[in-house]
C-alpha cells in the first residue's frame, strides 16, 4: 500500500483529479488537501496520470494496509498527547489520518470520555471542505443584523472571565455547582423561566446540574422548538478531579457564548420557542446531553427544528479567523443554514463536517435530531484543552464574537420575530 497527498482547489470529486477516478485509487478529502492511498503495483499508473493533470503529488514515507488506515476526529489535541506513539500519517488538527492494529482502535473506541473516535478511513471519503468565499456578501435582514450587532466583546470577556475565576468545573465538585448557580441566576436577571436538573455522573453515579432556560414564543399555532447548548464543565485530564482546570477554551468560551446568545435575544419577540442548556459531564462521557434527550417526550423531540452547540470558540488557530460547522447528514439543512448567515454577516472561513463526534450534539445527532456543532476551526494548534494552561491568556474575542454573531443569526432567523 502506497499512501500520498496533493492539494486541491475545490472537491476531489468534482476536480480535474483524473487519478481519483482510477478504480484502484482510494481516497479521503481535508479541505483543500486529499490524501489518496492505493496498492504499490498501481503506482506507475497513478503516477503518470498525477503527471498528466499537473497535479504535485507528495508520497508518504509510511505505507500500511488498508485496515490499519483509521480517521480520527479528535479534540484539540487529546488523540496524540495521549498516544504519541501511534504513527500520524495526516494532520489536519481536528482530524488525523493513523495506522494502527484494528484491535487496537476498537480499544481505543471503547472510552467512556469523549476526546476522540476513531473510525476505518473510506475508499471514498470527506472529512470536512472549505466552503469557498463569495466574490460579495450577501444581503442581510434589518432586524437579524441589528441583533447581530449586539454581541459584546465586553459582555462576553466579563461572563468569561467570571466562569475561570473558579479553579475547576468539574462535573461533581462544589464549584462546578457554584458556576451552574450562578449562570442560572444569570439567565433568571434576562427574564427566562429557568431549572436545575440533577444528573448522574459516573460509575458512582455522583450528581452534577444541567442549566435550563426557556423562552416561550409569540406564535400561536404549533410552535417549534430551537435549542443552544454548551457544557459547563471542564477538566485536567492528568490532575484528577481537585485539580486546575479554568477550561477557558473548553469549555468556558461555548459557556460564555451562550450566555452572550442569550442576552442578545432576551428581549427579542420570537415566534418560536427558544431554550438554552449549559451541560453537566459532558467530559465525563456526554452524561448530561444524553440523560437529557433520553428523557424528551416523543413530542417534544419532534418539534425541535435544531439544536446548536457551541464547544471550544474561543482559540485562532489559523491567521485566517475560522469555524467548523459539524453535523450529520440529518443536520445538513441546519448546516447550510449556518454556512448562509456566516457568509451574510460575519468574515469567517467556513470548514464543514459530515464526521460527527466527541460533544454535546452527538445525543441529539443519535435520537435522529438535526444537531450542529460550532468549533473553531482547523484546531491544529490547540493544545492547552484538558490542562491547567487553558487559560484567558489564549482567547481571541474577535474570533468568539464571529462565530456568535454567525449563531446569532442563524437562531434570529430560526426563531423568527
Amino acid at each position: 500500500m502506497q499512501i500520498f497527498t496533493c492539494q486541491t482547489s475545490t472537491d476531489i470529486c468534482e476536480s480535474q483529479l483524473d487519478l481519483a477516478k482510477l478504480s484502484q485509487t482510494r481516497w479521503v478529502q481535508f479541505g483543500q488537501e486529499a490524501l489518496l492511498y492505493a496498492d504499490e503495483s498501481d503506482w506507475n499508473e497513478i503516477a503518470n496520470s498525477a503527471g498528466r493533470s499537473s497535479i504535485p503529488l507528495q508520497r508518504n514515507r509510511n505505507p500500511s494496509q488498508q485496515e490499519n488506515l483509521y480517521l480520527v476526529v479528535q479534540k484539540g489535541r487529546l488523540f496524540q498527547q495521549e498516544h504519541p506513539e501511534i504513527p500520524v500519517l495526516l494532520d489536519k488538527g481536528r482530524f488525523l489520518v493513523v495506522d494502527l492494529e484494528p484491535e487496537l482502535a476498537n480499544k481505543f473506541n471503547q472510552r467512556e470520555d469523549p476526546c476522540y473516535g476513531l473510525q476505518p478511513l473510506g475508499e471514498t471519503q470527506v472529512a470536512f471542505t472549505v466552503k469557498p468565499k463569495l466574490a460579495a456578501r450577501r444581503t442581510s435582514v434589518d432586524w437579524i443584523k441589528d441583533l447581530v450587532e449586539q454581541v459584546s466583546r465586553y459582555s462576553l470577556e466579563t461572563n468569561l472571565t467570571k466562569l475561570v475565576s473558579w479553579s475547576t468545573r468539574y462535573s461533581t465538585s462544589t464549584s462546578y455547582s457554584e458556576a451552574a448557580t450562578w449562570a442560572q441566576e444569570q439567565l433568571n436577571t434576562m427574564g427566562y423561566q429557568t431549572r436545575l436538573e440533577n444528573i448522574a455522573v459516573g460509575v458512582g453515579s455522583s450528581t452534577s446540574h444541567n442549566v435550563i432556560a426557556d423562552k416561550s414564543g409569540s406564535h400561536e399555532g404549533n410552535k417549534d422548538l430551537v435549542i443552544v447548548v454548551a457544557h459547563l464543565d471542564s477538566i485536567n485530564s492528568r490532575g484528577g478531579s481537585s485539580a486546575s482546570a479554568p477550561g477557558a477554551d473548553d469549555n468556558g468560551s461555548g459557556s460564555a457564548g451562550l450566555l452572550e446568545i442569550a442576552r442578545v435575544l432576551g428581549t427579542h419577540q420570537n415566534q418560536h420557542d427558544l431554550r438554552f442548556i449549559l451541560f453537566g459531564g459532558e467530559e465525563q462521557g456526554l452524561f448530561g446531553s444524553k440523560q437529557y434527550v433520553s428523557g424528551l417526550a416523543a413530542t417534544e423531540q419532534a418539534r425541535i427544528k435544531a439544536v446548536l452547540n457551541m464547544d471550544m470558540i474561543g482559540t485562532l488557530n489559523i491567521t485566517t479567523p475560522s469555524v467548523l460547522i459539524e453535523g450529520a447528514t440529518l443536520s445538513q439543512s441546519v448546516i447550510d443554514a449556518l454556512a448562509e448567515a456566516a457568509e451574510t454577516y460575519t468574515d469567517l472561513t467556513v470548514e464543514i463536517s459530515l464526521n460527527p463526534f466527541a460533544s454535546d450534539h452527538m445525543p441529539f445527532i443519535n435520537a435522529g435530531i438535526p444537531a450542529v456543532l460550532t468549533i473553531e476551526g482547523t484546531d491544529s494548534e490547540n493544545s492547552n484543552i484538558h490542562t491547567a494552561n487553558d487559560i484567558l491568556d489564549h482567547i481571541n474575542y474577535e474570533l468568539m464574537q464571529e462565530i456568535l454573531r454567525m449563531n446569532v443569526a442563524f437562531i434570529a432567523n430560526a426563531v423568527g420575530q
